[in-house]
């Protein structure tokens, strides 16, 4: 009787072809916790971020204040996640660019630069950016800096508008801006649904349901700017 081979024999890791499979990708449970912390929060806080023109804190007011409206919420969290789908460079440069064309915004919002209908600009950030998510519009990398550089603006500009009247300038842009850096950063944990799959459960579905859910939000904020 003859013996077989150990190398015969297929690795129960193998399929019948010999090659092993891909393992499922998993989703990272820190940036799980992250999308879910961002969510509370947001519910916790669900005042309009732009209709206020007092700000009376430093660190902590700016912090909270991206989480306390729906459209700068949404357009944060909305920057990550395209930048997961679209993966890297993008997934770097996105939540990198929109802080610092932030700050351009925000300091012609200060200066006073005419910059007319801001609302219509935000709100139109986030029905776009719901749309390329559901779309999984894959944008070349230069369109897809400049859409998020040119809302990026619009969403600052708002906010410098409101600037001078904090009682600490400087404490509450650096809470603002590490506040949306974390929205970025739930984006992309969010984003990485969008490769799981596992039996019937595909991610990419549940990724463009939010780009719906998101876009369906950036027509409702855009009838309110413009009624």
């Amino acid at each position: 009787m003859s013996s077989v081979s150990p190398h015969q024999c297929p690795s129960p890791d193998t399929n019948e072809a010999g090659v092993q499979p891909h393992p499922p990708k998993k989703f990272p449970p820190a940036l799980l916790f992250l999308a879910v912390a961002a969510g509370f929060a947001a519910v916790a806080c669900p005042a309009e971020a732009h209709t206020g023109t007092g700000l009376p804190g430093g660190f902590v007011s700016g912090f909270l204040h991206p989480l306390s409206g729906w459209d700068h919420l949404l357009a944060m969290v909305s920057v990550g996640l395209w930048g997961a789908i679209l993966r890297k460079p993008l997934l770097i440069a996105l939540p990198v660019i929109f802080p610092c064309m932030m700050v351009v915004g925000a300091l012609m919002g200060m200066l006073h630069f005419p910059l007319p209908r801001t609302e219509i600009g935000i709100a139109l950030s986030v029905l776009i950016l719901g749309v390329v998510i559901a779309l999984e519009y894959k944008a070349p990398v230069w369109l897809a800096c400049l859409i998020v550089a040119l809302f990026a603006v619009f969403h600052g500009y708002a906010h410098g508008r409101e600037l001078p009247s904090a009682a600490d300038p400087v404490g509450y842009s650096v809470g603002f801006v590490l506040a949306t850096g974390l929205l970025h950063l739930c984006g992309i944990g969010i984003g990485f649904i969008n490769d799981v799959e596992r039996g019937a459960f595909k991610g990419r579905y549940v990724v463009k349901g939010l780009g719906v859910i998101i876009g369906l939000a950036g027509l409702v904020f855009l009838w309110q700017a413009v009624a």
